[in-house]
């Protein structure tokens, strides 16, 4: 069964329909909902933790889900809700990095405009501030690292990120461990011992 869909947008503007050939290897429609609905909340909550932004998180967890709809179904060894998490968690780091080269880029070609409204300002920039320099000292962690740290903090187990991650259950909590140091070390670097993490 063939399948047009939007392939995204040229150079000019013009979006590029495309037909995509589903073939047999890939997901019915019903194992991929029950799975999407099943999963969707949770992974764009772990998305949203960090880019920060719910909206680019919907648009990050919508493409991983539209990779694994095109992965083949089944098999003995793959893990559908491993795959879809690292897939998108490396690509919120992915957009961390991007985010931090088009800031560089725009302070170069002059001063940043910060706007911001809430019920008090400070509160507000003062943590939108912490939030980005934890996101500035991920972009300096392997994307191992970075992953296993999130996904913690987003409360997944030490099973469901040693499925996740595709590691050994009992190599998790060292991995944490100088996940952690590794995170502390660049914090410390980028920022001073201002505060305890």
């Amino acid at each position: 069964m063939d399948i047009l869909v939007l392939a995204g947008f040229n150079e000019a503007g013009v979006s590029d329909l495309k037909r995509v050939d589903r073939g047999d290897a890939c997901w019915p429609e019903e194992a991929f909902q029950s799975f999407f609905l099943e999963n969707y909340a949770r992974l764009s909550g772990v998305v949203f933790r960090i880019v920060g932004d719910y909206s680019r998180a919907e648009e990050l967890t919508d493409e991983a889900f539209w990779r694994l709809y095109h992965q083949p179904y089944g098999g003995d060894r793959f893990n559908p809700g491993g795959w879809v998490y690292r897939t998108a968690t490396r690509l919120a780091i992915d957009e961390l990095r991007a985010e931090a080269r088009r800031g560089r880029y725009e302070q170069e070609a002059g001063p940043a405009l910060i706007a911001g409204s809430g019920p008090d300002p400070l509160d507000v920039v003062l943590e939108a501030e912490r939030c980005a320099q934890v996101r500035k000292a991920l972009t300096f962690l392997r994307p191992g690292q970075a992953q296993l740290l999130i996904l913690r903090a987003s409360g997944f187990s030490y099973q469901e990120l040693a499925e996740t991650l595709k590691m050994k259950r009992g190599s998790v909590g060292t991995g944490l461990i100088r996940a952690e140091a590794a995170f502390r070390k660049h914090y410390s670097r980028l920022y001073g011992n201002k505060e305890e993490l």
